[in-house]
């Protein structure tokens, strides 16, 4: 789970008896609902980290006593430093607008630094595309990892976990286009069981060998990896585990507050994940043979399937709270115009941020189903898992000093104090991670790398497209004054004319005084406006400056997390004065064809690749919320 997930838990609102009206939910129904949804991805690793930095420790040896306790001091001071300490006591407090995310933390830079810097940019496609990287693994890993103690019940089921692990996916990913409304309901209470469940089942064999608790003790951890050098550094790799999906404790901070999300971390989630860990050590300690699956060792054998249910169900609820974050982080970069625009269905009709993208699915699905195909097992998938987690919490490190420094106006000295550490961290966990490259982790890589190449492609062509038409384009100022000596004839209604710059006049506008050489009696240039905060407030969604007796200009101004709708924004302009009847108005938008140019300044791939992003980009019309009775469509050809 990840980038500005919603669920029903986050922004369910009781209503008072008395007035009706809306009601905030508690800290404790908030916290409830952040265990839903925030911890899905973290709060299963239990199910295969501890055996994949055990295993890896132990280079297929015997497990040693020292080997489990360095791993388990690894494993504390992980979540500690880089969970507790990085995003729940410093990341969450730099929300912007109350968001939080790779995208929100790449906005507040900006702001804070005063102007757009390519350093910048980079960061936050990278830390973006990275997490995209990350959705399509998650839901591989956690099912096949839950799926798997059915060998454990039974060897004769060894055939099936694969088979059923794609059935489970495919039936996930078919649901999604129904919305999530009431399967996020029963995420925060079924979390809650689990966490509750694994809590148990850990604390039920410390006694086995009590001396396991020493790892508390930092100089177990540091001790294993001064000795083991390379194998200490395989490890760190395995020991990452443990943290993948700590970043959705910041994503998810507009939808939980940073209270409840630090209450259910410090007071459910945390325990029982260190609990859990404590617990499969002692298990290996007492047990070595246990170290084929230590999770489900803990348990008793007559609640083994009832335990592989629960484990299922909570690597469902990980996946889908991913799925919905892709869903929100895809939905933020079109409306940031760093990918075309796609279709975006709204699934509730009460919960605006519930959406389903079909192409974003499809995409998803078939990137997961390939990963159960190619690795079939949660340890072979485990090489490949970490890498794109890892880079992220870089990229926000990163992020995060700019920030502090300039935004919060820390001394320099004591941002990098702050920050530097932990970035050392992170880099160190890349590093351990980026060394299971041919094992695996060039899977992600190379589709968050897909993903940069896809933005960066999108963003290069668009400016490109956006200087060649600039030079035939006329400005608005001229033309409204060339109409005024010669006008044209005129006809009853309003015409609305979209744009990108409103200093010139729109194409569609043109070509209609070309073609059709008539006017409408009012004229409106408009331009949609993404801001860098999540939402804007009604008073500062419209602007309308006039031009002449039938011209004026119109800016719409949404957040980077709002879904644009035109018709609802151009009624709120009646408070303005204008008169905005949509039965008496058209739309003119300008449909381009772009064919490639041996001169676009960009190689002759990536033109083809710019041309096929754009020809996949949704109506304008549906992604504005236009009514197509409304709309004229007028058609140009353009080199790029």
């Amino acid at each position: 789970m990840r980038e500005g997930v919603n669920s029903t838990a986050a922004s369910a609102e009781a209503k008072s008896a008395a007035g009706g009206q809306e009601v905030p939910p508690s800290r404790v129904a908030l916290a409830l609902g952040s265990v839903g949804v925030v911890y899905g991805d973290i709060g299963t690793s239990p199910l295969y980290a501890f055996r994949e930095a055990a295993m890896a420790a132990s280079h297929n040896q015997a497990v040693t006593r020292d080997t489990v306790l360095g791993v388990l001091s690894l494993i504390v001071w992980a979540l500690i430093v880089t969970v507790t300490l990085k995003y729940v006591l410093i990341l969450l407090r730099a929300d912007n607008n109350g968001e939080g995310g790779t995208l929100s933390l790449t906005a507040l830079a900006t702001r804070a630094l005063g102007r757009r810097t390519p350093f910048i940019f980079i960061l936050g496609v990278i830390g973006a595309s990275m997490f995209l990287g990350d959705s399509v693994i998650t839901p591989a890993i956690s099912v096949l990892s839950a799926v798997e103690g059915l060998k454990l019940a039974s060897p004769a089921f060894g055939d099936y976990v694969a088979p059923l692990t794609v059935f489970v996916l495919v039936g996930l990913f078919a649901a999604q286009s129904r919305g999530t409304a009431k399967v996020a309901a029963m995420f925060g209470p079924i979390m809650v069981v689990w966490f509750v469940s694994i809590a148990i089942a850990g604390a039920l064999h410390i006694a086995d060998d009590p001396h396991v608790l020493l790892a508390i003790n930092p100089f177990y951890g540091i001790a294993f990896l001064a000795d083991h050098g390379t194998i200490g550094l395989v490890t760190l790799g395995a020991v990452f585990l443990v943290v993948t999906g700590g970043e959705a404790l910041y994503a998810d901070l507009g939808h939980f507050g940073r209270k409840p999300i630090q209450t259910a971390w410090l007071c459910l989630v945390l325990p029982a994940l260190l609990i859990n860990y404590f617990g499969q050590g002692a298990k290996v300690l007492a047990d070595p043979a246990a170290i084929e699956n230590p999770f489900y060792r803990l348990v008793p054998e007559a609640l083994l399937l009832p335990m592989v249910v629960l484990a299922t169900a909570a690597t469902v609820i990980a996946s889908q709270a991913v799925i919905t974050g892709a869903y929100s982080l895809v939905h933020q970069a079109i409306q940031l115009g760093l990918l075309p625009r796609l279709a975006i269905l709204h699934t509730s009709a009460s919960h605006v941020g519930q959406i389903y993208i079909p192409r974003v699915t499809v995409a998803l699905l078939v990137g997961v189903l390939l990963l159960v195909g190619l690795f079939r097992t949660s340890s072979a998938l485990a090489s490949a898992y970490g890498i794109a987690v890892a880079t992220t919490m870089v990229v926000d490190g990163l992020l995060a000093f700019f920030v502090i420094w300039k935004l919060w106006k820390w001394p320099l000295w004591k941002t990098a104090l702050l920050i530097a550490p932990l970035v050392v961290v992170d880099v160190t966990f890349f590093s351990a991670n980026f060394m299971k490259l041919f094992e695996g982790a060039w899977a992600p890589l190379l589709f968050g790398a897909t993903m940069v190449l896809l933005i960066l492609t999108w963003r290069r062509g668009s400016a490109i497209l956006v200087n060649k038409t600039r030079r035939t384009e006329v400005p608005i100022e001229t033309l409204i004054r060339s109409l005024e000596k010669k006008p044209p004839h005129s006809v009853p209604g309003t015409a609305v004319f979209l744009t990108s710059d409103p200093e010139f006049a729109p194409t569609a506008l043109l070509h209609n005084l070309k073609h059709n050489k008539v006017l409408h009696e009012n004229n409106v240039v408009l331009t949609i406006v993404t801001a860098d905060t999540p939402r804007v407030p009604e008073e500062e969604r419209v602007q309308i400056t006039p031009l002449s007796k039938s011209f004026s200009r119109v800016s719409l101004k949404f957040g980077y997390m709002e879904q644009p709708n035109v018709p609802k924004a151009l009624a709120i302009a009646r408070k303005h004065g204008w008169q905005f009847d949509i039965m008496s108005t058209s739309f003119f938008l300008s449909r381009r064809s772009l064919k490639p140019s041996a001169t676009s300044g960009m190689p002759s791939w990536q033109d083809h690749l710019f041309i096929w992003l754009a020809r996949s980009a949704s109506d304008a019309t549906d992604f504005f919320q236009i009514p197509t009775g409304r709309v004229v469509e007028v058609g140009t050809q353009v080199t790029v």
